[in-house]
């Protein structure tokens, strides 16, 4: 059996609201747009999740919706406060508890960059796969039944916005 897991950073956001914390910052029009297209491109390729975890930040909220827009799904994304800013080792303990099949993971730099760095078996061919940049994609593969014995996946994808046709 084989478990898929895709590791999205959070799209395009502003710092054009001085009063604004960094967790209540917003995506700007092209993280809107980003974040549909990673949706798009998601279903297109037909790597559907069966779960979805996220960061509880305004910015990582808004990705969701887009992405889930672009997916044509329903928001049954869990929004956690551990996923602001998280370390790598919480993104794997979070990801470990899964018993979907397929799972998307949305959060920040730098911790689902590493995280992305650290399961993938082989790094993709991209010059943009070690600075990840906003709604940054990877899609891996792990060939076992339980997310607790992942180790290392293979990356079937990896994509950043600028790679798809708007």
């Amino acid at each position: 059996m084989s478990l898929t897991l895709i590791l999205l950073r959070h799209a395009k956001s502003g710092w054009d609201d001085p009063i604004a914390s960094d967790h209540e910052r917003t995506l700007t029009d092209r993280g809107t747009r980003d974040a549909h297209a990673i949706g798009a491109w998601l279903r297109q390729n037909r790597y559907l999740p069966d779960a979805a975890l996220s960061s509880d930040a305004t910015r990582t909220r808004q990705t969701m919706q887009g992405v889930l827009s672009g997916l044509n799904q329903t928001d049954q994304t869990q929004y956690l406060s551990a996923l602001y800013n998280a370390s790598v080792d919480t993104i794997l303990r979070l990801i470990k508890r899964q018993s979907a099949k397929t799972v998307l993971i949305c959060a920040h730099n730098p911790g689902i960059g590493f995280a992305a760095q650290q399961l993938a078996l082989t790094p993709p061919q991209h010059q943009r796969f070690d600075d990840y940049p906003t709604a940054a994609t990877t899609v891996m593969r792990f060939d076992a039944a339980d997310w607790s014995d992942i180790r290392q996946g293979t990356v079937t994808d990896f994509v950043i916005p600028a790679d798809l046709n708007q």
